[in-house]
This record gives C-alpha cells, sequence and structure tokens, in this order.
C-alpha cells in the first residue's frame, strides 16, 4: 500500500472573482484562482516552482479598493476582496506593459506572447525604430548552452533558480542599472570561467529563451528546430540512484534537450550537469 502525503488541511477563503463567488485554499494567489476557474491571465515572470518575482507586470488585475492594480501572481487571496481581471484599465496596463517588452527585447521565441499582442491590440511599432535595445550577439562560450540577452526580460527567474531558491551556486546575478542592466557572472566573465555547476536549472525557468540548449540554438539557426515534430518521454536518469526524472524531447530520432517535469517530488524542474546535458552516449552510433 502507498501512503499518500495529504498536508494540513487549509480552510477555503472566499470572495468575489469576476462577479463569481468563488472558493479557494487559503494560501492561493489570484492567479490560482484565476487558473481554477479557467480565466487566460498572461505570465511571464512567474514560474511554478519559484516564488513569484513581481518583476513583468502582465498578470495585474483590478482589486476593489486598491490604489494600483496588483499583480496577481502574488498577491494572496483574501476573504471577501472583489477581483476584476478584464477590466479597461487592467487590460490597458498588460497591452502597455506588451508594447514596452515587445519594443525592446526579442520575443519570437517566447511562448504565446504572438497571442497575447493580438488579444491585446499591442502594437510595438509605435515607438519607433529607435527604441532602446542591447543589440548584442548570442554569448556562445560553450558546449552546453547560449545566453542571448537580446531576448532577457530581467525576469530574475534564472538568478533565483541559480540562488537560494535551488541550486544555491550564486553563478549569476544582476549587474548594471536602468538600461544597462543585465544579468551576468561576476565581472561579466565568459561562463566557463564562473562559478557555474552547468546544472542548466536557469534555461528550465527561463521564459523567453533567451537561455537555451545550445543544441537547440544551432538547429534554429540552421531552420531545423521543429517543435511540433518533436515527442516528449519521461523517463528517469540512470546516472545515479537519486531517481531524478528527465523529458526527452526527440526530433528526428534524435535527442534536442531535456528537461524535467516540475511536479515531480523529486526533482521538482531541476536537474544536475549530467542529467540534463549527458544524454550523447545514448545516441552514439559509430
Amino acid at each position: 500500500m502507498t501512503a499518500i502525503p495529504l498536508g494540513v488541511p487549509r480552510r477555503l477563503v472566499e470572495f468575489t472573482l469576476d462577479g463569481q463567488e468563488t472558493r479557494v485554499p487559503e494560501g492561493s494567489t489570484i492567479l490560482d484562482a484565476c487558473r481554477a476557474a479557467g480565466k487566460d491571465i498572461p505570465t511571464l515572470c512567474e514560474g511554478d516552482t519559484l516564488r513569484p518575482k513581481n518583476a513583468c507586470r502582465v498578470c495585474v488585475v483590478e482589486v476593489e479598493g486598491s490604489r494600483t492594480l496588483v499583480p496577481a501572481c502574488s498577491r494572496r487571496a483574501e476573504a471577501g476582496m472583489e477581483v476584476r481581471t478584464g477590466t479597461e484599465r487592467a487590460r490597458h496596463s498588460r497591452k502597455v506593459v506588451l508594447e514596452l517588452l515587445a519594443s525592446s527585447v526579442d520575443l519570437s521565441t517566447t511562448p504565446r506572447v504572438t497571442g497575447w499582442l493580438k488579444e491585446y491590440e499591442a502594437k510595438p511599432d509605435r515607438f519607433g525604430p529607435d527604441a532602446a535595445r542591447l543589440n548584442e550577439e548570442p554569448k556562445v562560450d560553450n558546449e552546453l548552452y547560449v545566453r542571448d540577452y537580446d531576448k532577457c526580460i530581467l525576469c530574475y527567474k534564472c538568478v533565483d533558480a541559480c540562488g537560494d531558491q535551488w541550486q544555491n551556486t550564486f553563478a549569476i546575478s544582476v549587474a548594471g542599472r536602468g538600461f544597462d542592466a543585465r544579468i551576468a557572472v561576476e565581472h561579466d566573465a565568459p561562463l566557463t570561467d564562473s562559478a557555474c555547476v552547468y546544472c542548466g536549472n536557469c534555461i528550465e525557468v527561463c521564459p523567453t529563451g533567451a537561455l537555451s540548449f545550445k543544441s537547440e540554438f544551432d538547429m534554429r539557426a540552421a531552420g531545423t528546430w521543429d517543435e511540433s515534430a518533436q515527442t516528449e518521454t519521461t523517463t528517469v536518469c540512470a546516472y545515479c540512484g537519486v531517481g531524478c526524472n528527465l523529458t526527452l524531447h526527440v526530433q528526428d530520432n534524435e535527442i534536442v534537450k531535456v528537461t524535467s517535469p516540475h511536479d515531480n517530488p523529486v526533482t521538482h524542474g531541476n536537474l544536475c550537469i549530467k542529467g540534463r546535458f549527458g544524454y550523447q552516449h545514448v545516441q552514439n552510433r559509430d
């Protein structure tokens, strides 16, 4: 018989969501309630394995009595509150945020952003061709993953995953201020000269593709990357006895990248260098 941990029962919090009475477990965020109700609230910096950072502000909603719009990803649901997700004020705010991001950052590999730009009728081009951009070449200084800061929205998810929330390596942080702010290793050195242990957990949480597998980067450059032609198979890593789950992404009978299920109780989406990058021996056909 398998024992299933149920945790401590939580009382339900009742509040109004878009005019409908809603009940969610105590401690749930407004975003949790929206998802449970089937409402599609855009998010970029929010991650299911990290604490909310409130960086991108595309998930803002209107709460009765609040002077400002509140981020749904971090605001806890409270008894009696009245939440409205689709007001003109909230939608306009999301539209402007999407316009600012899309005008200054390459969002071409950001999932779902094209649909959001259309849904909110965002027009990034209105800021003109002189909108501030980094215009940097991707940093390719190792054989495992690539850093393309032209796609970075400074959501800090990679910093948190590398820091005290998961890996505790603290190899990367935010350097600079204002338009000069960027993610960097100490002294902005090459990755190979840093404290990075190449676990790739930063890639796992990156929402825009600013961090990507070298294999994916090369295939995109060659025009052969095709997610619609890929299959995903979850298996168990064979390198040690921890039991980490791996999801193998396979295209044309080749493993093109490895991720890990976020709901796995062992890994929570995290892996080590062997689990995430050590798959070449599987397809060595010499």
